[in-house]
Parts: structure tokens; sequence; C-alpha cells
């Protein structure tokens, strides 16, 4: 019998130094304190939609510090899409959603590289339409 799902690897190295430097240069921020920032906003808005297996899985492939943002956060009774993501980030960091989608682009990029595409795709299954180009993925959508 083959499992449902293969057990995600933390991936050895990765500080969150190292992760934040990623971070840095992935979107172009004049310090690290202001990746660090942007890191802690989209981690805990992540955490707010991501559930199960998946939310388990990728904390796991995250660096213990980026794990503890992501799942101090209750997941929403109510998932919002990629757009509702941009927009609730920016709300709550008092930016535009210019800005929120930027941030959010940077931390997702290396969030996807750590997680790997067979987990990848396992949490842009879970979520709502949207999600996959905020990864730096196309949003691909089944034909009618």
């Amino acid at each position: 019998m083959l499992p449902l799902r293969e057990p995600a690897a933390a991936r050895p190295g990765m500080t969150f130094h190292q992760m934040l430097e990623r971070i840095r240069y992935e979107g172009a921020y004049p310090t690290r304190e202001r990746a660090e920032d942007v890191t802690h906003a989209v981690l805990g808005a992540l955490g707010r939609q991501l559930t199960g297996d998946e939310r388990v899985d990728l904390a796991a492939c995250l660096p213990t510090e980026a794990a503890l943002v992501l799942t101090s956060q209750i997941p929403d009774l109510q998932p919002l899409t990629g757009w509702g993501f941009v927009k609730d980030l920016a709300t709550r960091t008092g930016t535009t959603p210019a800005v929120a989608r930027w941030d959010t682009g940077a931390v997702l990029a290396v969030l996807g590289h750590l997680a790997g595409p067979a987990l990848l795709d396992r949490i842009l299954t879970q979520l709502p339409s949207g999600y996959a180009l905020l990864f730096g993925r196309a949003e691909l959508t089944q034909a009618a």
C-alpha cells in the first residue's frame, strides 16, 4: 500500500539568517531588518490560511524561527483568495496593495523553494485561487 503523501523533510543547512538574506535579495530590501519585518508579516498571514498536514509539513521545512511565526497563527475559518490575502496583508501592515504584493512574492518565492515542488503543489491545492501567482507559478485552471 502506498502512502497518501510523502513526509516533508527539513532542508538542512538553511538558517533563519540565511533565509532572511534570500528574502532580502528577492525583495531588494535595503536592510535585513526590513526583510525580517516583511517575513514575519507574510508568514503570519500564511499561517492564518494554511491548515492540516500542509501547514505541519511546511513548518518542518522552515528554520525554527520561521516555523514558529507560521504556526503561532490560528487559521481563519474562511480562507482568503490570493488577492484577498494581499489586501488583508496591506491592511494589517499599513502599506498599499502593490507593496504587499511585492512583499508576498519575495517571501513566498523563498518558501516555495524550501518546500519543494511536491509540497508546494499540495499547498496550492489546499488554498483558494490566486496563490500560485504569489508563489511565482502560473495559475492553471481546468477546462470545463
